[in-house]
């Protein structure tokens, strides 16, 4: 009878295995650390010791040396902010807007924003620059202006905003004013005001309507009366266009009358 094969499994872990597994992973990411993967949309820069010695490393597999190398992915894809701010009219009532904003970092001066301002660029410079050109947009409008005119004060926002980051690297793409919020106070005085318009609008159309039908009235009434008075001249002038009226009028029939005479018709032949 063949005797069974006995499999060895006590295991002692020695200094030296453990320093080979130290190796071992210590190589391993050695070699992980070595490539960086930029994904789509960013670019990269490296910086090694904080100095930038590669620009615009583009999107998939780049190699950097381990521990001294450090890549920095910037977005450069068009990205959309929706916040809030608070701003003060032209006619002093303070207004809550709600916003948004389209942008991008171009993609092949990533290195330079990074440089001169760092990652959080946003923060630095887009966020301070929408306050102070909302601010002076919105400055110039009245309150009850501006809830008319929301869009056309957004497109002056993004032209202002288009002309301020010419020199900084960004391009604003989109903006919008997507809600005015004032005090409730404000707003029920906005309300009662656009009511108290509508039935002045309302009483100066009704009072137009019945000033334009006085008029056509009285049109009317000099044109009757001038045409009397024509008529009534020409039959001062022309006797005969009276007797041709008359007989005009006449249906043939000879006037009943009670007794024995027959009564004259003038009939003037001449």
């Amino acid at each position: 009878m063949a005797q069974p094969y006995n499999i060895k499994t006590d295991f002692t872990l020695t200094p030296q295995h453990t320093k080979y597994i130290i190796g071992g992973l210590f190589a391993l990411s050695l070699i992980f650390s070595a490539f960086v993967s930029i994904p789509t949309g960013h670019r990269g820069v490296k910086v090694r010791f904080g100095k930038i010695i590669g620009i615009g490393l583009k999107e998939g597999l780049h190699v950097k040396l381990p521990f001294l190398d450090k890549i920095v992915k910037m977005n450069v894809k068009t990205q959309r902010i929706q916040d809030n701010m608070s701003i003060y009219t032209k006619d002093i009532q303070q207004a809550s807007l709600t916003f948004s904003i389209n942008y991008n970092l171009h993609k092949n001066k990533a290195h330079s924003m990074y440089l001169n301002v760092g990652e959080n660029w946003e923060d630095v410079i887009l966020s301070p620059l929408i306050l102070k050109v909302s601010k002076d947009v919105i400055g110039k409008w009245d309150a009850v202006d501006l809830i008319e005119n929301r869009e056309k004060a957004g497109q002056q926002i993004l032209e202002q905003m288009q002309f301020a980051v010419e020199q900084l690297d960004i391009t604003v793409t989109g903006f919008s004013i997507e809600n005015i919020d004032y005090s409730d106070v404000f707003e029920t005085a906005i309300e009662a005001k656009v009511v108290a318009s509508q039935r002045a609008n309302e009483a100066e159309n009704k009072t137009r309507q019945i000033s334009e039908e006085a008029k056509q009235k009285l049109i009317a009434a000099k044109a009757e009366a001038e045409a009397m008075r024509i008529k009534a001249t020409a039959l001062t002038r022309n006797k005969s266009l009276v007797e041709y009226e008359a007989v005009q009028k006449w249906d043939g029939k000879m006037p009943t009358v009670t007794g024995g005479s027959v009564p004259f018709l003038n009939m003037n032949l001449k």
